[in-house]
């Protein structure tokens, strides 16, 4: 099965402009816990309005007993099954504001088939709104071998994981970057 390809029109993965809470990808955002193995970390999922921008947030505890230790929203970024071609970009852009904590972005691909297998890249979330750019070369496999094939996805996550503390995210926009030949980002148009 090959990859759908995205055209220069589709680098913008979610604004949360939908009421439904749909992706433009037509996907919904899930809220994943540590409690699916076991572990006891605790964590909501809301759309909301920030700041006049539409926005998704995660708010939790993160906690290590039991083996746990992470809490996500993620998204499925298959069409019909088929994973997502990305090779056009050069990364994943966020509009993002937390609480200064760090947290990570996971890309998976048609290479991981085991639940804990992700490509990881991490960021900072501070107070304020602020713009982040993950190059795909960022992205380190966590728990196998290959490298992240662009071409290949088939989800994203925002992910508090790895320490006790809490997590409290907002992402106003998630999408796909491509850096012009002169150096300058695309107008993302918001």
């Amino acid at each position: 099965m090959s990859a759908c390809p995205l055209r220069a029109t589709e680098a913008l993965i979610d604004d949360f402009s939908d009421p439904d809470g749909r992706s433009r990808l037509g996907t919904g955002w899930r809220l994943v816990t540590d409690s699916v193995m076991g572990g006891v970390s605790t964590a909501r999922m809301a759309f909301d309005t920030r700041d006049g921008r539409r926005v998704l947030c995660i708010a939790g505890e993160v906690r290590l007993e039991q083996s746990g230790g992470f809490v996500q929203v993620n998204l499925d970024l298959t069409r019909a099954g088929t994973p997502l071609d990305a090779r056009g970009f050069d990364g994943v852009r966020l509009i993002v504001r937390g609480n200064g904590e760090p947290y990570n972005l996971h890309l998976k691909t048609r290479d991981c088939t085991l639940p804990w297998q992700a490509y990881r890249a991490t960021f900072v979330a501070g107070e304020d709104w602020q713009e982040v750019r993950m190059p795909f070369a960022r992205f380190s496999p966590s728990r196998l071998s290959t490298p992240l094939a662009a071409g290949q996805l088939t989800q994203l996550g925002l992910v508090a994981i790895g320490r006790a503390f809490q997590a409290r995210l907002c992402i106003a926009q998630v999408g796909w970057y491509r850096e012009h030949e002169d150096g300058a980002a695309p107008s993302s148009g918001g």
